[in-house]
């Protein structure tokens, strides 16, 4: 029997993309066994749906009208001020249709009444959050950020709820598990920062990059060094950054929606990164990253990076200038990055969409 998937998650120039891609690598591995899955998405400015159809998976748009703009503004949507009863209105009227073995929700706008309210018989319903700040009616709740626990979802979940929490379950493309042997060993051997990896993040809305390039051409990165800037493909800034890359001290190119970015991170001795879920492909890579947290959301998660020893915070994108000269000189005199990239191999190994689907039950199916 063919099990059936529906996702219920969104993407757009405010809400980023992060939501999606997490659900699209746990919706690959699920392919990878045989099932099928069903993307439910709204077509916000900066949507993923021609991403979702080309990764080979089917996708439906749900509107609900004008009336609501969340995430279609400057606000990420929360579930107190998110228009829920539209949006379970219109993604119950898709599940009835597709009759799904199992709902993945990821996102911000959701809570509890929503799940409730679109609860199906014969349907688990999981949840992938990193907020803690709602309650939810689900079977199954991940939390892939480092330093959260079960605990901390205990009050706003059912008893037979199970809670996986930490990012020896993060979503990471299998692309980073089979070249993290090879991106370890290089690492192996100290030598000089030859390539820099820049990554804002999918949308990059508050044109982070930008800011970086200009600061580095106040850093004291070696003459023989090479930079890589990774564009998403919704990303704003673009052609920008491009202007700015031309009068780089160093070589720099400038890619957009790379399909090797495990490849890109393994050759790379130190990234630039946004504190978002790429975290968790850098640390699979053993790869030492200066963090900058894009969003409120992301700064517990750089917090905890940073206290295990996994990556060095920066700050907000209002920081970078001050900055990002000091940390370079801190980190490239002090020979830290080797000790960095030891304790980020140490978080995640990129085996987590498999253990969650252990934990669904569906590894076999």
């Amino acid at each position: 029997m063919t099990i059936t998937v529906a996702f219920r998650t969104d993407a757009s120039f405010t809400i980023g993309s992060g939501h999606v891609f997490r659900c699209l690598t746990l919706a690959d591995a699920l392919k990878a066994k045989g099932a099928n899955c069903h993307f439910l998405c709204r077509e916000y400015p900066g949507h993923l749906l021609d991403v979702i159809r080309y990764r080979g998976h089917a996708a439906t748009v749900i509107s609900t009208g004008t009336e609501d703009r969340s995430g279609s503004d400057h606000t990420v949507p929360k579930a107190q001020d998110y228009a829920w009863e539209i949006d379970a209105r219109q993604s119950l009227a898709v599940m009835e249709k597709l009759r799904p073995d199992w709902l993945i929700v990821d996102h911000y706008g959701i809570d509890g009444r929503w799940e409730e309210a679109i609860r199906m018989d014969d349907c688990k319903i999981m949840v992938i959050d990193d907020l803690a700040d709602r309650k939810h009616f689900c079977h199954l709740l991940l939390d892939q950020n480092l330093g959260r626990s079960a605990d901390d979802y205990r009050p706003l979940v059912a008893k037979y709820c199970t809670v996986l929490t930490g990012p020896h379950f993060a979503l990471i493309r299998s692309e980073f598990s089979e070249l993290r042997e090879w991106s370890l060993h290089r690492r192996q051997q100290s030598q000089p920062v030859q390539h820099l990896l820049i990554s804002m993040g999918g949308v990059d809305a508050p044109n982070a990059t930008c800011d970086v390039l200009q600061a580095l051409k106040r850093c004291c990165l070696p003459a023989e060094c090479r930079i890589t800037v990774v564009m998403g493909l919704k990303a704003q800034w673009t052609n920008h950054v491009r202007e700015i890359a031309k009068n780089m001290p160093w070589p720099t190119e400038v890619l957009v929606n790379v399909e090797d970015m495990a490849a890109r991170m393994g050759s790379s001795d130190l990234a630039i990164g946004a504190a978002g879920s790429t975290s968790w492909e850098r640390c699979c890579m053993g790869l030492p990253t200066i963090l900058i947290v894009l969003a409120q959301n992301q700064e517990p998660g750089a917090k905890a990076l940073e206290a295990a020893g996994a990556a060095h915070l920066l700050g907000r994108v209002s920081d970078i200038g001050a900055k990002l000269p000091l940390v370079f000189k801190k980190l490239l005199t002090t020979g830290k990055l080797s000790a960095m990239s030891t304790s980020a191999s140490a978080t995640t190994d990129g085996q987590g969409a498999k253990r969650v689907l252990d934990a669904m039950g569906l590894n076999n199916v």
